[in-house]
C-alpha cells in the first residue's frame, strides 16, 4: 500500500477550488501530484521544499482529515517579554499624552515607547518591534 492510497483525489481537488490560503493550496497540489505518481525527490525539486517536510504534509493527508492536514498547528512561538498586566499597564499608558509620564515628545513614537519600556518594565525592545507593539495597541484601542 502506497501513502494516500486511502485519501480521495475528488475530496483534494474539491477542496483545492475552496481554499483561499497559498500554503494549504500548495499541499493540495503536492498530494494530487503525489496520488497521480509524482515521486517525493521530483516534487522537492519543483516545489523546493526539502523531502522531510513533503513527507510529513504526507504523513499528515494519511492520519487527518484534508481540512486539518492543510493547516499548521498552533505554534505558541516566543512568550511575551511582558507580562499581561504589564501590557495592560503599558495599553493605559498610550492612551494619556507623554507629557504625564515626563516625557517632552508630544506623541508617542516607536523610539519613545522603548525607552518607556525599558525604563518603567525593564524590558528592551528593538525599535521595529516597538514599532509592531505600538501599531498592535493603536488599532486595539
Amino acid at each position: 500500500m502506497n501513502k494516500l492510497d486511502e485519501v480521495d483525489a475528488g475530496a483534494l481537488r474539491r477542496t483545492l477550488d475552496e481554499v483561499t490560503d497559498a500554503k494549504a493550496a500548495k499541499r493540495l497540489m503536492v498530494a494530487l501530484a503525489y496520488k497521480q505518481g509524482t515521486r517525493v525527490d521530483t516534487l522537492a525539486e519543483w516545489y523546493a521544499i526539502p523531502r522531510s517536510t513533503l513527507y510529513s504534509w504526507l504523513d499528515r493527508f494519511e492520519t487527518r482529515p484534508i481540512d486539518e492536514a492543510i493547516r499548521d498547528e498552533h505554534r505558541p512561538g516566543r512568550p511575551p517579554k511582558l507580562a499581561a498586566g504589564q501590557r495592560a499597564d503599558l495599553e493605559r499608558t498610550l492612551r494619556r499624552a507623554p507629557g504625564a509620564f515626563g516625557f517632552a515628545e508630544p506623541s508617542w513614537t516607536p523610539d519613545l515607547l522603548r525607552r518607556y519600556v525599558a525604563q518603567r518594565f525593564g524590558v528592551a525592545y528593538s525599535l521595529g518591534h516597538s514599532r509592531r507593539l505600538l501599531r498592535e495597541i493603536r488599532e486595539e484601542g
